[in-house]
């Protein structure tokens, strides 16, 4: 009997049962709604964005690259978890398989901190483009841009791997129930019956190597970006300068602000309730909002959108 009991207590759930709203049904279908509707913007508007940025000449310099790059992240970042959302509120059986819950943190967490690169790598994309304007092809060559996205996407697959070997081994002694809209390791930590204190101090290491040290990076190269535009005599150029940026600024905040608050908290405050909202924001509000920001704050894109749509009408006629 023991032995059994043992065994049980070892043995990993079948599948989970993800909360959600389930305590405030009223919720479900406005928030279905919202998902949904987010879910085919974001859709949309990353697609749209890796069209014209591939198929535009005009936008094919290092940040249309990057740019490309970040779309694709955002559109595989919403069709991780929100899928799975949406089947989960229509339904009356919340549920996950134990193998879809490690596939789904783990691709979660290997976009995320790729994510994390990527914006680093715009950041110094324009920090090239304006304190070094006269070297920028020669700095910003193609080989070093595929090495810049390579990094991104390996370093944040070893993340990924590492939160993986570390997860599947806590046991849940029977716990089921997941307070959240989706797999994440935080929910899974704090689900555990065990002593955590491994996962949660690799966790915050691993999270403050790839939030903390890119975010640093990020205001460094902005701090000498500022420096460079003051200097600027125009206030055209100025302008102009400031617009290129705002952008990659506003989508970095909307980023890393919430992901900071997730991952880098003591776990003795960690909130399941704050925490599964929080998620849901950067999961699918920041990569709905991302292609939208770039478009409307930059001229280049808005005039390959309506080349693009005009090709297309044409070819339709």
């Amino acid at each position: 009997m023991k032995n059994n009991n043992q065994s049980f207590l070892e043995a990993p759930p079948h599948d989970f049962i993800l909360l959600g709203v389930s305590d405030r049904p009223w919720l479900e279908l406005p928030l279905f709604a919202i998902l949904l509707v987010s879910y085919v913007l974001a859709m949309l508007g990353n697609i749209a964005i890796i069209l014209v940025s591939r198929l535009d000449p005009q936008l094919q310099s290092p940040m249309y690259v990057f740019l490309r790059h970040l779309s694709f992240l955002d559109l595989c970042y919403t069709t991780t978890t929100v899928p799975q959302m949406l089947v989960n509120m229509g339904s009356s059986r919340k549920t996950i398989s134990y193998g879809g819950c490690t596939v789904q943190y783990a691709i979660f967490h290997w976009l995320g901190c790729t994510e994390c690169i990527v914006l680093a790598a715009m950041a110094l994309d324009r920090y090239v483009a304006i304190c070094e304007p006269l070297r920028y092809a020669v700095i910003m060559h193609r080989a070093l841009c595929l090495r810049l996205v390579a990094t991104a996407w390996l370093s944040g697959f070893g993340n990924s791997l590492v939160q993986v070997v570390l997860t599947i081994q806590l046991p849940f002694c029977g716990r089921q129930e997941l307070d959240n809209f989706f797999c994440e390791v935080p929910a899974m930590i704090k689900l555990s019956c065990a002593d955590t204190a491994i996962n949660d101090a690799t966790l915050a290491g691993l999270v403050a190597f790839f939030v903390l040290l890119p975010l640093a990076f990020i205001l460094l190269s902005y701090g000498f970006i500022g420096h460079a535009v003051l200097r600027i005599q125009s206030s055209k150029g100025r302008h102009k300068a400031f617009g290129t940026c705002s952008s990659h600024l506003v989508v970095v905040s909307l980023f890393y602000l919430p992901a900071i608050y997730m991952y880098l908290q003591p776990p003795s405050r960690y909130s399941q309730e704050q925490g599964k909202f929080i998620s849901l924001f950067y999961s699918i509000i920041t990569p709905t909002l991302n292609p939208f920001i770039y478009t409307l704050r930059n001229k280049d894109v808005k005039g390959a959108l309506r080349r693009l749509l005009a090709r297309t009408g044409q070819l339709c006629r």
